[in-house]
């Protein structure tokens, strides 16, 4: 089986999401196995399953800043650029965009709470269901995915008669909107937020849905599915994922000087307790 790295990316003097099939150091065994098991797993089933598991919202009630604390120890397998709890990545995120676009308060909060559907792993959920990458199930596997296809042997939806077609059980330009994806941290905060009620506008839900679909924004791919709403979206999108992908590796942010800020901004846009 012949598995090529995927492309990196760099930024002040630093290189990104390196995805080495033959290295051996830890971070990226750990990275490797946590993609080769969620290739082979997530099928259309497994993703419905998952859909009835976490959409009736009964798994906690709590507030933003309560649930974000929880993950203060919380480590991400599939990220091979860092190694620290993902408490701190929120606030690196979210006072990066702050500080490229200080006039979009509702993106400052999203870069906070992207990655708070992770809260699912704390609480007994395997990584390979919760974090990295997404892509849609229902229909063929780009090549851009990490690992590429070949990752995906053993995957029984990738020889099925529909499934395993590049239109899949979609329609040409139906909207990213009405596809299936792997079932991760992106969907499921997604959809907390909208079960809240959250003001927060289109772009900052839309950018959270779908900051983790890679093999779409970095690579161009599953482009048949995109229509009008995607493309005036996307913007959005990127917006976010520069501040999440380029802050990984700047200073520890004083989380308690930075805390009233947010609060004010949870505040307006996901006010009181929500149901996880």
């Amino acid at each position: 089986m012949k598995i090529e790295k995927n492309v990196s990316y760099e930024a002040d003097g630093k290189t990104y999401r390196i995805y080495d099939v033959t290295a051996e150091d830890p971070i990226q065994t750990r990275v490797r196995n946590h993609y080769f098991t969620q290739h082979q797993s997530q099928t259309v089933g497994f993703v419905q399953e998952m859909h009835k598991k976490w959409l009736k919202f009964d798994h906690a009630k709590m507030p933003i800043l309560g649930c974000l604390d929880m993950l203060a120890t919380f480590l991400d397998e599939s990220d091979p650029d860092v190694d620290e709890a993902n408490l701190i990545h929120a606030y690196q995120t979210a006072e990066k965009i702050r500080e490229n676009h200080p006039d979009k308060p509702w993106m400052h909060l999203a870069g906070l709470i992207h990655d708070l559907g992770k809260i699912m792993s704390v609480w007994g959920e395997h990584q390979w269901a919760v974090t990295g990458d997404t892509y849609p199930v229902g229909c063929a596997p780009a090549e851009s995915i990490v690992y590429g296809k070949a990752s995906f042997q053993g995957n029984p939806d990738i020889d099925h008669m529909v499934y395993g077609t590049p239109m899949g059980m979609y329609e040409e330009k139906c909207g990213l909107e009405k596809l299936m994806m792997t079932w991760s941290h992106d969907e499921y905060m997604y959809q907390v937020l909208v079960n809240h009620g959250t003001t927060l506008p289109d772009e900052a839900l839309y950018a959270i849905r779908f900051h983790s679909f890679y093999p779409y924004h970095s690579h161009n791919d599953y482009l048949q599915f995109q229509n009008k709403r995607d493309i005036e979206m996307k913007s959005a999108i990127m917006m976010l994922n520069e501040c999440d992908l380029y802050s990984k590796n700047d200073e520890t942010p004083d989380i308690d000087a930075l805390k009233p800020y947010y609060q004010s901004l949870i505040d307006k846009y996901v006010p009181g307790n929500v149901n996880w």
